[in-house]
């Protein structure tokens, strides 16, 4: 094997074999190429792509470079994949909600990225919960509880971790088939039954069209199926964050008010959708949509937010989290209301720029190693369609400092657009895929 002539093969618009592919895998994760050669080889994918075989084969190649979890549970085990977006906690809820209904999750999640926030980061809001266990712990707390939200071990997809590192720096991020493998090959690492993906479109989303939305769903869908693992997709809309609020404190506080409200919201009607796949797929409901009513019943009941709690205490957390969470979660010094400069209805919000807000207040990070402030954040935000006088709120900002918070309340202000007519009602969920 030499790296030179897989590269060589690509720069030509030929497909190198599958052994090819992972021997480049296996190098990767081993040193064995060098980072020269790692970023060639991401530009030539960038620039040539690779067909559906080559696809899977580094999807694969990927997985294998590292551990792969396999389990003895009784019941199946499945997980969830968000491409992320903002306000967007709904694995907090996913996850226990499968539990309730015999599936077994456990969800290997990520931290924020740009603009989005990370499920790590929202779990970790959370004093005392951590999300960096080992393979056999994870397993026990899986077996117990039915879920677990952790983050990869170092010895999972080991050449997805360098690699990203390598295309983060060299304008690669983009592929298609670069950002199926490296979602696949975690998700994948984990051993689940069946996946659904939940692919965002709109100002929120790293998608910003259909077109976009769809050709990275067909993508995953096609290349997990053909891995051997059941996959479907669902086009989510991230026009306007899922939750009233961004910031990852302030999301486990949308979480556990929806958990315990009993009564229907976004969170809870995406949940479901997504949920009801799986619970379709594993045979527990007979369709996706008598899978989507139980766990909506599940979320409603409040048992949902029992599990979560055992989920919590599990991981570190607080033992009554589920009946005491207003004590535990952090809360900002400064809290500023932002108001309507006008009547109107709220006909536009650039999602990108809100989440950007949250990462300025230090609810994420702008170079790595940065500490997140759990605290800091939005609530209280207006939907789209409704309509504000003049003077009502439009959001609350959270923040360590009052300059902080004056600066947001500009970025929010900017991002918001109010008009005389009511905007077009946009679907929670646009097209399902697989």
């Amino acid at each position: 094997m030499d790296a030179r002539a897989i590269i060589a093969t690509l720069r030509r618009g030929e497909q190198p074999g599958e052994t090819e592919l992972s021997w480049f895998a296996q190098g990767i994760a081993s040193g064995e190429v060098s980072d020269a050669q790692a970023g060639a080889f991401a530009m030539a994918v960038c620039l040539q792509g690779l067909d559906q075989t080559g696809r899977r084969a580094l999807t694969l190649a990927m997985r294998d470079s590292g551990d792969v979890l396999h389990w003895d549970l009784p019941g199946p085990v499945m997980d969830k994949h968000s491409t992320g977006g903002v306000g967007d906690c709904v694995s907090l809820l996913l996850a226990p909600a499968l539990a309730e209904c015999g599936v077994y999750v456990p969800m290997i999640s990520g931290r924020g990225l740009g603009h989005t926030g990370g499920t790590l980061d929202k779990m970790e809001a959370i004093p005392g919960v951590s999300t960096q266990i080992s393979e056999q712990r994870l397993h026990k707390i899986t077996a117990e509880v039915g879920c677990a939200i952790v983050g990869a071990t170092g010895r999972i997809a080991p050449a997805d971790k360098r690699l990203y590192a390598i295309r983060d720096v060299t304008a690669t991020v983009e592929s298609l088939d670069l950002i199926t493998a490296s979602i696949l090959s975690k998700k994948l690492a984990a051993s689940p039954e069946a996946l659904v993906m939940d692919v965002k479109i709109g100002s929120g989303a790293f998608m910003k069209t259909l077109e976009e939305a769809r050709a990275l769903a067909r993508s995953l869908v096609e290349t997990a199926n053909a891995a051997g693992c059941k996959t479907t997709a669902l086009i989510t809309d991230m026009n306007q964050p899922i939750a009233s609020a961004l910031g990852n404190g302030l999301e486990v506080a949308e979480v556990m008010q929806a958990l315990t409200a009993g009564e229907i919201c976004p969170l809870i009607e995406i949940t479901a959708a997504l949920s009801g796949v799986l619970l379709a797929q594993a045979g527990l409901a007979k369709d996706e949509g008598e899978g989507s009513r139980l766990i909506r019943e599940a979320l409603l009941s409040g048992r949902v937010a029992s599990r979560f709690g055992r989920m919590v205490a599990a991981q570190g957390g607080p033992a009554d989290f589920a009946s005491h969470w207003t004590r535990y979660l952090p809360v900002a010094p400064v809290i500023h209301e932002v108001t309507a400069p006008r009547a109107g209805y709220v006909t536009a919000m650039e999602g990108e720029a809100l989440g950007l807000a949250v990462v300025h207040l230090g609810g994420g990070r702008m170079v790595e190693g940065d500490q997140v402030d759990p605290a800091v954040g939005l609530s209280d935000l207006v939907r789209l369609g409704q309509w504000v006088e003049a003077g009502e709120t439009l959001a609350c900002v959270h923040a360590a400092r009052e300059s902080a918070a004056l600066e947001t309340e500009a970025a929010l202000l900017e991002a918001l657009t109010l008009a005389d007519t009511a905007p077009a009602e946009l679907p929670l969920i646009h097209e399902r895929i697989g």
